[in-house]
């Protein structure tokens, strides 16, 4: 059986003993899309997080690329985080005085990784950020650092890429772009892509859809 890039069981995570959340099971696929929406509260970030090893489940299990985070040391787990998982948060955080290149090397130096310089051009050049390479991220429109924070997830070639309400504050020409860039790399990558969102615009653009509950 094809090992699966992402499976959640049982997941359970309470901030407190009267607020409880109780997710449904996860499976997805090499190149496979899952949209999970959700008004606010209903919980969508706190599933995005367990599953990116950034909080850890009261209950239950999240695998990634076959391995159970929720059994991992920190160390291992930010390790794992690093090689298998890209995300796209809601705000950018970028260093402001680094270039748009610079950041995005960021990730792999951190885990000890290279990039391959004909990888680090496609991404600039599919992305269509080139002209921003060399430039301050203070200095690039919303758009252009929402691409860029595209480029840095899938910098590492992950096998599970999130996205965290990726389209909440963009325009609908530069939500559609957004999304249709994120689906293009997951597919490229073989990766799976899991997004969390309450921006409705985004439905018509997948099959897989989880709406959770508040």
């Amino acid at each position: 059986m094809e090992e699966k890039c992402l499976v959640t069981e049982n997941i359970q995570y309470s901030y407190n003993q009267n607020h409880v959340f109780r997710f449904p099971d996860i499976l997805c696929g090499k190149g496979e899309h899952l949209l999970i929406t959700g008004q606010s509260g209903c919980g969508k970030t706190t599933l995005l997080h367990l599953i990116a090893g950034l909080l850890r489940p009261d209950n239950g299990a999240v695998y990634v690329k076959g391995k159970d985070t929720t059994r991992l040391k920190n160390k291992s787990l930010d390790r794992h985080r690093g090689r298998e998982i890209g995300i796209v948060f809601q705000s950018p955080h970028f260093i402001k005085s680094l270039t748009a290149e610079e950041n995005l090397l960021m990730p792999a130096y951190l885990n000890r990784l290279t990039v391959d310089k004909a990888w680090l051009d496609n991404l600039f050049d599919t992305l269509n950020i080139t002209h921003c390479r060399n430039s301050r991220t203070n200095e690039m429109s919303q758009g252009e650092l929402q691409r860029l924070s595209i480029a840095r997830a899938v910098i590492n070639k992950p096998s599970l890429i999130l996205a965290d309400e990726p389209t909440s504050s963009l325009d609908d020409g530069n939500c559609q772009e957004a999304i249709s860039l994120l689906r293009s790399q997951s597919e490229k990558l073989q990766a799976a892509l899991l997004i969390v969102t309450h921006d409705r615009r985004l439905i018509p653009a997948f099959s897989r859809i989880i709406h959770l509950e508040s």
